[in-house]
């Protein structure tokens, strides 16, 4: 059976369903063939998120004994990796709704924390979770105004991927509390939302199709039942230590995907001339830095397996994340310089794969505070300090 094959309960009996694996595969012709063009017109890509969730993906996180597919972490990432290699706009923006149902999963499964009915509504009704995290981070983004039963939400959320189509932003503001300062609130906001808009913002270099639109806030009421957390600003916390342990790995398995999908590109052009001694060092030198960026994820993945959120598996996750962009980076510069100046046409579809790649750059922790955070680790140091 294959690794990402997911069973599921009809009645009294097993009934086989496709794997991920093979509803990927059967996507990725499709998913593909609209790359091109959904990158040129900066378009999102709506069809393929109509087939994600029609084909019930959208719920391969959530846990079987709550509807879901119940896929381990694992198989979420090689899912996310497999889809980049048609399409690295459809396969990070799903990244974004698919770490948020993952981390809800493992504290469901882990912390026995109250998120059931969120992760039954994505399986039942096939919703799709935005999230806000490229705009908040520890510190946190927007305001939160005390009123009568709960807050008055005002805030600009960017890089909210999937904005077109999303049903619930998983998002926070800060709130002056009088009493213990900068204070963090986490909740969730329907996209229909009175108050809530989406700003057409998403005209960018690379990722054309993620959607990463921003998303208004204006004067948005939140009970006071509806806020799901609270943190000090600009601090870890255990619940950022379970999404970086979570999410990155996700995140960071659309770039590998990306990077498999230029090296496979030049490699199978190259194949079709004659290579000199030149151009033969050049596609080892990709194998090299791709491997180094697979290796990495491997560690990411493995760090998350062992289920122990805290300062020392995030400076692991993050060390990985590094490593990650770095070698994807170099894997589709080198696959420029293979390709030669046929590389620079829209046309031959390597430019596209670059210009995605280069969007490793800038996902938490960017490289200097990624180093500030594990030199501070390795010298016994307030890890608070890095950011």
């Amino acid at each position: 059976m294959s690794q990402l094959a997911v069973k599921t309960m009809a009645s009294a009996n097993i009934e086989m369903v496709p794997s991920i694996e093979a509803i990927v595969n059967d996507l990725a012709p499709r998913f593909a063939a609209r790359a091109a063009e959904v990158d040129e017109s900066d378009r999102f890509v709506a069809e393929n998120f109509a087939e994600l969730k029609e084909r019930g993906l959208f719920a391969a996180g959530v846990p079987a004994e709550l509807g879901g597919m119940g896929a381990s972490h694992g198989e979420l990432c090689e899912m996310l990796r497999l889809l980049a290699r048609s399409c690295g706009s459809t396969a990070l923006a799903f990244s974004m709704h698919t770490h948020q149902v993952a981390t809800n999963a493992w504290r469901w499964r882990h912390q026995k924390a109250p998120v059931e009915g969120l992760l039954k509504r994505v399986a039942s009704e096939n919703i799709l979770l935005l999230s806000s995290g490229g705009s908040d981070w520890l510190n946190g983004s927007g305001s939160a105004t005390r009123v009568d039963g709960g807050f008055r939400i005002n805030a600009r959320k960017i890089f909210s991927s999937g904005a077109p189509a999303g049903d619930l932003l998983m998002t926070s503001a800060v709130y002056d509390d009088p009493d213990t300062g900068p204070t963090v609130l986490h909740f969730a906001v329907p996209m229909k939302a009175e108050g809530v808009k989406r700003l057409d913002t998403w005209k960018v270099m690379g990722m054309r199709g993620t959607g990463s639109h921003d998303i208004e806030l204006n004067s948005v009421f939140v009970a006071d039942a509806a806020i799901g957390g609270k943190r000090p600003a600009g601090k870890w916390h255990p619940l950022f230590h379970i999404i970086s342990m979570i999410a990155f790995p996700l995140i960071y398995s659309a770039y590998i995907g990306v990077a498999e999908a230029a090296r496979d590109l030049v490699v199978d052009r190259a194949r079709m001339r004659k290579a000199d001694h030149r151009s033969v060092e050049l596609f080892g030198a990709i194998d090299n830095e791709l491997t180094s960026a697979r290796l990495a994820l491997q560690d990411m993945i493995a760090a998350a397996a062992t289920n122990d959120p805290g300062l020392a598996t995030t400076n692991r996750v993050m060390i990985g994340r590094t490593l990650v962009a770095r070698g994807v980076l170099e894997t589709v510069d080198l696959a420029m310089e293979a390709a030669g100046g046929s590389a620079f046409y829209r046309s031959a579809g390597l430019e596209r794969l670059f210009r995605d790649a280069q969007a490793a750059r800038y996902h938490p922790l960017r490289v200097g505070t990624q180093r500030a955070y594990a030199g501070r680790m390795a010298l016994g140091l307030d890890v608070d300090e890095a950011m």
